[in-house]
Parts: structure tokens; C-alpha cells; sequence
């Protein structure tokens, strides 16, 4: 079944939805089979994650989904190609995981509640008209990273670093506004910014290989995170430690990060797909939803292979379970 937005919802309503949380119970979907198209940009941990958690919220609460998966295989033409059988298809709800797939749902979808998740400026991005009142039928949850205290983390392992590299897909909106924060951080901590770009994973590592730097940022950009080998082996030859913005990075070869977890952001847009589907929650009343709680990432055997000592007191602040060896 398809499900069209409300065209309304009452002042009593809206105050009520916004203190129902994730109390959502399973009894609240009585026997309704939905339907539910879930759109990545492209497969690569974080966002595999975010779908994972997506998934079990829905099943926590106890509806009955069938899913479609699709994957646009970092391709804009694919893209644009699942928006637009998703505007004409038979859905409750589409998740659109990372921006470009956002905005393609946004500009392809009107009838149809859009949840994103891995998007890192959703007002930026054109998204929502405000993070506090979207406004149509499109929110969702930002990982906008601590990019602050990811630079303030390089400097404290290492209080040489004068230079730190960013490679990017300038293509990607979610990146550009990161690299603004990445000059922002670094200039205040007198840290000068080199960029690299790359527009498809097949440049990724030359563009890595053109860095000259102390250090290497990789900022939450899908054509890089896909690639993300290619920097690890430039750094790793050429003894530059490379500091990913998540913690699925870290894991899969980078030095150290402060992020969120992706499964957690996941989790938590499925608690609010759960109110659009059970409680006729609507998007344009929903806030965009963050995550507050910075987790420390951190991979020993990455730092021996790039030549980086970690002082004792990061490795102390670190929980086990999110150190890499």
C-alpha cells in the first residue's frame, strides 16, 4: 500500500508526537504489511550500518516491512534512476542514504514520507527548509562529523603537524561544506590545509599520492570512503598517518577519529520511520535528529604501519571495544 501524507496535523497532535520518542509499540501497526524502498549511494561500512540499524528499529517495534534494496553504485545516472522508479512505485516510505541519494529522492518524490540518514548538511543540501521544521515531506538524521575535534586530535597525537592533507569529491555537497570546517579547525590551530580532489575511485589514489603533508584527512565522503585502500596504502608507504571521520574507517585501516556510530544513526531514523508509519508522524513537523555522544576511535596496528606513536593518555581514553589492533 501506498501511503500519502497527512494533509494536517493539530496543535494537540504535534505536541504529542514530539514527546513520543521510540515508545512506538508493536501494536501500534496492528497487522499492516508496509512497504519500504531503502536507496544507498553506494555500499561501504558506514552506510551499510546506517541500513542495518535502520532495519532494526522497524523490526524492534514489530511491523511487518518489505524492503527494497537498491544501490546506486556511487553512479548519478543510477541515481537519478532509482528516484525516479521509486516516484512511480508502490511505497509507505523511502530511506535515501547518503545526500546525492537524498536530494535525487527530494526532487523525484513529493507524495511518498523521504527519511535520509548520512547526510551531513541537510539544509545545505537543499534538503529541508530548516533543521527544526523541515517543512515537506522529506528529514531525517545528520551525520555532520566533529570535524573541530578530529583536527584537535591530530595535533594531540602529534604536536609536530604543521600540514594536513583533505582529499574530496568536489561533486559532493556533504564534502564541500567539510572541507570548509577542516580550514576553519586547522587555521586555528595554525595547521595549513592541502587539498586533493577526485571525482570517481579511480583517482583516488593519485590524488592521495599528490599530497605532501604530515597528515591525511578523509572527511565522510562517499567516493573516498569506497576508495578508502587506496589512501590507507599511500599512507602506509609513505609513512603519513591517515585520520578518517568515522570510526568504520578507523577499523578498516585509519589511524584514530572522534565520530558517531552509523548504526546508531540508523537506528534512530528507523524509530522515527516507526511514527510516520504507526502514529502518522509528518516529516515536515519532524526535526532533523543528531547524535551528541563522540566516540574515540582508534587502530594501533594502522599507527605502527603509518610511523605514528599514540600518546598513552589517547589510548587510555579510548573503550576496548572500539580499538583496533
Amino acid at each position: 500500500m501506498k501511503r500519502t501524507l497527512p494533509l494536517a496535523l493539530t496543535v494537540a497532535a504535534a505536541v504529542a508526537l514530539a514527546g513520543c520518542g521510540s515508545d512506538s509499540s508493536p501494536e501500534a501497526g496492528g497487522d499492516a504489511e508496509y512497504n519500504i524502498a531503502v536507496t544507498k549511494l553506494v555500499a561501504h561500512a558506514s552506510l551499510d550500518a546506517s541500513i542495518e540499524g535502520f532495519k532494526a528499529a522497524i523490526e524492534d517495534a514489530g511491523l511487518d516491512v518489505k524492503y527494497d534494496d537498491q544501490d546506486a553504485n556511487n553512479d548519478q545516472q543510477v541515481v537519478a534512476s532509482i528516484a525516479g522508479s521509486v516516484a512511480s512505485g508502490d511505497y509507505d516510505l523511502v530511506l535515501g542514504v547518503a545526500t546525492p541519494m537524498a536530494q535525487a529522492l527530494t526532487q523525484a518524490v513529493s507524495d511518498i514520507p523521504i527519511l535520509f540518514t548520512a547526510v551531513t548538511d541537510p539544509l545545505g543540501a537543499g534538503l529541508v527548509d530548516s533543521v527544526a521544521a523541515p517543512g515537506a515531506n522529506v528529514t531525517g538524521t545528520s551525520d555532520a562529523n566533529p570535524v573541530k575535534e578530529q583536527i584537535e586530535l591530530i595535533k594531540e597525537i602529534d604536536p609536530s603537524v604543521s600540514s594536513v592533507g583533505v582529499i574530496y569529491n568536489a561533486g559532493e555537497a556533504n564534502s564541500i561544506v567539510q572541507v570548509d570546517w577542516v580550514k576553519e579547525a586547522a587555521s586555528a590551530l595554525g595547521i595549513e590545509v592541502k587539498e586533493a580532489t577526485a571525482t570517481n575511485t579511480a583517482e583516488v589514489q593519485q590524488a592521495a599520492d599528490s599530497l605532501e603533508v604530515d597528515a591525511i584527512y578523509v572527511p565522510t565522503d562517499n567516493t573516498i570512503v569506497s576508495a578508502l585502500d587506496s589512501v590507507l596504502q599511500v599512507g602506509e608507504s609513505k609513512g603519513i598517518p591517515v585520520y578518517p571521520a568515522e570510526g568504520d574507517s578507523v577499523a578498516n585501516g585509519g589511524v584514530a577519529t572522534y565520530g558517531i556510530s552509523y548504526y546508531d544513526l540508523g537506528y534512530q531514523t528507523g524509530q522515527m520511520a516507526v511514527r510516520i508509519l504507526t502514529e502518522d508522524a509528518d516529516p515536515a513537523t519532524m526535526p532533523v535528529e543528531t547524535q551528541s555522544d563522540l566516540v574515540l576511535y582508534l587502530n594501533t596496528g594502522a599507527a605502527e604501519r603509518m610511523g605514528t606513536t599514540l600518546p598513552e593518555a589517547i589510548l587510555e581514553r579510548a573503550e576496548a571495544e572500539n580499538i583496533t589492533e
